[in-house]
């Protein structure tokens, strides 16, 4: 039986052994899409202890947490830090197969130096070595941040963001990562929302803006497209359930407007002809600035009006949808490709059955403007497990190039989630490591090198235009 895992955990040939310890295990980290906060990144508060550290803010805990019938008030409410990891430790013994194991024990071990298990049995010995870990020792964010060979993080900001702490950071002595926002226009681009008419006056604020109607809109957030990068934004960020192209003209998109504007109903292929020229307005702006635009779909979101009226959005009541993505994707892609404005575009699925269809769906719109143009991104969230992440590589790979993908990012709100880009490597070294040895494909240990050192970092590095 194997040591539990230690330092070749998922490496299960000598090849990946190899391509681990000798290339990926070391290399620095640029995390392109995250939900970290700049402000808590500059304010560099220490957390009070370990609960405070893993438990705010994290759905993936919480969810296994009510699958296991433990009440709210361990979740999200007002239990004590202690009772709160209690349950997680709980939790965790029977999270068999779920990468949240593994997560837990890699930032145990490269975080705190604990090697024992989590469960209900250590549960308050590994809290209070945690906690004197964290009494004695540095775990603020710059410092968790340093400590893992962080170089880029690209937080998730609003267009209506003053990017205050963006530009503090920049100021910051002996913090050598550099800190960058990433434009973020969902609640623009949706009039369905609560509170969208409110929003959009706020905008018309911000950017200066009196805005009469939809192409006001558009004019706002170009303006503050312009903002962002003159504050080092290099991307983008969208959500969808499924990417917004139905035509529409002017008069109707208008209506659209003015009825969300006055608090009526609209509806989703009503928002859909709304979202379409914003879209693509703020696509072609992408290119202009040589942003990078990430499109993430197939979230179905709040599921439970019940947990959402009383705890809010973002706590663990998303999961995937199943929209059928492929052909309003297509016409959005070729609709600025066919004006020569089409941006570098990340494409994210949250459900894998379009595995297929996004690793395609590359090829049509690549070009000469970046190596791998067009991105299939890692698997996300939901998929972010050990058969997902194999699963969207293998596709990549049989379908696209996989040598010139851009790797791996957090997706998260944790300043211990960066053990996941080390979950990644293993598995991605795994795969290729027994590609070679299977002799599927040829040992050329400089080639080999330029490939795994590429997927972990300098891929995103060149495509990004960080350097």
């Amino acid at each position: 039986m194997k040591g539990f895992m230690d330092k070749d955990f998922l490496l299960d040939t000598d090849m990946a052994k190899s391509l681990f310890h000798e290339y990926a295990e070391n290399m620095p980290i640029c995390d392109y899409h995250c939900h970290l906060s700049p402000k808590e990144i500059y304010e560099n508060k220490a957390p009070k202890s370990i609960s405070q550290l893993w438990l705010s803010g994290d759905h993936y805990k919480w969810r296994a947490m009510r699958s296991c019938g433990v009440e709210e008030r361990y979740c999200t409410g007002d239990a004590s830090d202690r009772e709160k990891f209690r349950h997680f430790a709980n939790t965790l013994q029977y999270c068999i197969g779920n990468p949240l194991y593994h997560w837990a024990h890699i930032e145990l071990q490269r975080y705190f130096g604990i090697d024992t298990p989590l469960n209900s049995k250590t549960a308050d010995d590994i809290f209070d070595r945690a906690n004197d870990a964290i009494k004695n020792g540095d775990f603020r964010p710059q410092s968790l941040i340093k400590k893992s060979n962080v170089k880029y993080i690209c937080t998730t900001d609003d267009p209506v963001d003053d990017l205050k702490y963006h530009k503090l950071l920049q100021e910051v002595d002996g913090f050598d990562c550099r800190v960058l926002p990433t434009f973020r226009p969902d609640k623009a681009l949706n009039p369905t929302l609560d509170g969208f008419a409110d929003y959009i006056r706020e905008l018309g604020a911000v950017a200066q803006v009196e805005i009469k109607g939809y192409k006001d809109v558009i004019k706002a957030l170009l303006i503050r497209a312009e903002y962002f990068n003159s504050v080092g934004c290099h991307v983008s960020d969208q959500s969808f359930d499924c990417p917004p192209c139905v035509m529409a003209d002017d008069d109707e998109i208008e209506d659209i407007f003015n009825r969300a504007m006055n608090g009526e109903a609209v509806s989703d292929i009503e928002c859909k002809k709304y979202a379409t020229p914003v879209m693509l307005a703020l696509g072609k702006k992408y290119y202009e600035l040589d942003w990078a635009m990430e499109v993430h779909m197939g979230a179905m979101r709040n599921n439970n009006t019940l947990m959402f009226n009383e705890i809010g959005a973002d706590t663990g009541f998303d999961s995937v949808g199943d929209c059928e993505i492929a052909k309003p994707l297509s016409r959005f892609l070729d609709s600025l490709n066919s004006e020569g404005k089409l941006p570098k575009t990340i494409l994210f699925n949250l459900n894998d059955k379009d595995n297929t269809v996004l690793a395609t769906m590359l090829g049509n719109f690549q070009s000469s403007q970046a190596q791998s143009k067009i991105q299939f991104g890692p698997a996300w969230w939901f998929l972010d497990t050990m058969d997902g992440m194999t699963n969207q590589m293998k596709s990549l790979a049989n379908l696209g190039v996989l040598g010139k993908f851009i790797g791996m990012e957090t997706d998260s709100r944790s300043f211990t989630s960066y053990g996941r880009h080390e979950y990644f490597r293993r598995i991605m070294c795994s795969l290729i490591g027994r590609w070679v040895e299977d002799g599927w494909y040829a040992y050329d240990e400089d080639i080999l090198k330029e490939i795994v050192e590429g997927i972990c970092y300098n891929n995103a590095i060149k495509y990004f235009n960080f350097e």
